[in-house]
């Protein structure tokens, strides 16, 4: 009788648990697990896509193909290894003297990967490239790229070699100067730059 009684009160108390507030309890240990099953889901996904499409970007740096390069870009767009494979591919079109391709590569990057580096790396390089062109105003306009705090001083240095490859020596040091005041004192290109204030 005792054991029948003390099943009933369990009975009980269950039921009034679950009327007070027990049900939305469930539901949210229902949901914290669901969530944590959906970002290790997600989590893995993450990881096979970035290896996919590193493996891809392997291949299409060793094959220098542009149809790879192109099938990488569509299909791991936003990837780190995509960026990495369009860089190296700019960099070459870049020794070869193929401007227009190098450009068209470099702003791929700027606008399908949003990581500062890669961002700092491509407006450093696109800008390069119009210098190369004698394109002064458009390799200002890239340089006008916001970038992150720790990349300021590669868009002033930037615009340093425009002015200078322009004659323009006072905007030159100015900008030089710019640089040289964004970096700590131990940042490896000081001396580089207080090389090129020193020209003016």
């Amino acid at each position: 009788m005792s054991a029948h009684h003390d099943e009933q009160q369990d009975i009980e108390n269950a039921k009034h648990f679950w009327n007070k507030g027990g049900k939305w309890l469930f539901a949210g240990l229902v949901a914290a697990a669901l969530g944590y099953l959906g970002h290790v889901v997600y989590q893995n996904h993450l990881q096979s896509k970035n290896e996919n499409a590193a493996l891809m970007a392997m291949k299409a740096q060793q094959s220098g193909d542009a149809a790879q390069l192109a099938a990488l870009q569509q299909q791991f767009d936003g990837t780190a290894a995509a960026a990495q494979a369009t860089l190296s591919a700019a960099a070459q079109a870049f020794d070869k003297g193929n401007y227009d391709e190098a450009a068209k590569a470099y702003r791929w990057v700027l606008a399908h990967q949003k990581d500062e580096l890669f961002q700092a790396i491509a407006v450093q390089n696109l800008a390069n490239v119009h210098l190369q062109q004698k394109q002064y105003d458009e390799a200002l306009k890239v340089l006008a790229t916001p970038l992150a705090a720790a990349f300021a001083s590669l868009a002033d240095e930037g615009r340093g070699d425009v002015f200078a490859a322009q004659g323009k020596g006072a905007e030159a040091k100015k900008a030089y100067q710019a640089a040289l005041d964004k970096l700590g004192e131990d940042a490896p290109q000081r001396e580089a730059l207080q090389l090129k204030v020193a020209q003016f």
